[in-house]
């Protein structure tokens, strides 16, 4: 009897190990790549999202993030989500407008008065056909953080548009972005933001642009002393989800995952705001210089180039961003 009840124990223990086994194999293990250091509020904010949904998901789903370009550029990675190698990319909105042409609207120099504006279109219609365009590219966009306005960051002082006049100034690799330091007399130059640095360090480039707490956390700052206020671009940072991926997480956690990755899109454009007024004063302290800019002199520049080149947009998706705009108002 001593025997048999040792042999049901034994069986009993093996049986528990196999449950926690298969428990733990039945995890939901996810990978998020982002080209900007761990410091960036978008990586921030991929590390809160993290938190949340294996919070909100009792473990069931860990997405490990990957900082600093590890993976490659946001477009290699964007490729790579594409043919389902990797779970999440990270990509400017920019760099989606390669593959998503009507999405070519929000890279116009100047399309929103303000943050608010910016956020209701992709959180609402505009953000729809986004997300239906990139499932036809295998994509599944579950967010929109973002990179927010951006300011110029240059080797000299900036503070006419007389004094972009030559200035080699990298920009992602986009027409729109590219025809706006175009009006302005620039001459811009698209390459991927891990070469950014060292290209200012060599002379390559002389300025670069982004969300101002970027200066700081990728260290711009110890080229470029001078930022210029454009204000030029509103860029967001969409989260893009293999087809498998997504596949993987079952239907009955599919709504509780994406509100997850909403909340912690919330929590980085918070930090974002935070980020930049925390950045500006620390980049004063460093000795960097900022320079205020006649920003309507720029708008009428880019909309008398933007003219000059034809630039039109799809009906449905100028509807989207008055749609957005008149939520607003």
């Amino acid at each position: 009897m001593k025997k048999f009840l040792a042999i049901v124990l034994a069986l009993c223990m093996v049986c528990s190990l196999c449950a926690v086994s298969a428990s733990a194999d039945d995890t939901i293990k996810l990978k998020m790549h982002f080209v900007d250091p761990e410091t960036a509020p978008y990586v921030q904010g991929g590390l809160k999202i993290a938190e949340l949904v294996k919070e909100a998901t009792d473990g069931k789903i860990e997405i490990e993030v990957l900082a600093g370009g590890s993976l490659g550029g946001e477009r290699d990675t964007i490729e790579l989500a594409m043919d389902n190698s990797l779970d999440i990319a990270t990509c400017a909105n920019s760099v989606l407008t390669n593959f998503i042409p009507e999405m070519g609207i929000l890279d116009q120099a100047y399309l929103w008065k303000n943050a608010d504006e910016a956020h209701a279109a992709v959180d609402g219609r505009l953000g729809d056909l986004i997300k239906e365009k990139a499932e036809a590219l295998g994509l599944h966009v579950i967010g929109f953080e973002e990179s927010g306005f951006r300011n110029t960051f240059s080797t000299k002082p900036i503070e006419t548009m007389a004094d972009f006049q030559g200035v080699k100034i990298r920009t992602m690799e986009n027409k729109y972005h590219m025809a706006a330091f175009e009006a302005f007399g620039a001459m811009p130059t698209p390459m991927a933001y891990t070469d950014v640095f060292p290209s200012l360090q060599t002379g390559a480039i002389d300025a670069c642009e982004n969300a101002t707490s970027n200066c700081l956390n990728s260290g711009f700052y110890e080229v470029t002393k001078h930022v210029t206020n454009t204000q030029h671009a509103f860029v967001y940072i969409l989260l893009c989800m293999s087809d498998d991926a997504w596949n993987k997480i079952p239907e009955d956690l599919r709504e509780t995952f994406l509100a997850a990755v909403q909340e912690g899109v919330e929590y980085e454009r918070n930090l974002l705001n935070e980020a930049n007024a925390e950045a500006t004063e620390k980049l004063k302290e460093l000795g960097v210089e900022f320079h205020d800019i006649d920003v309507a002199e720029l708008q009428a520049a880019y909309q008398a180039k933007a003219a000059e080149k034809g630039f039109t947009f799809d009906p449905e998706w100028q509807a989207a961003v008055d749609e957005a705009v008149a939520s607003v108002s």
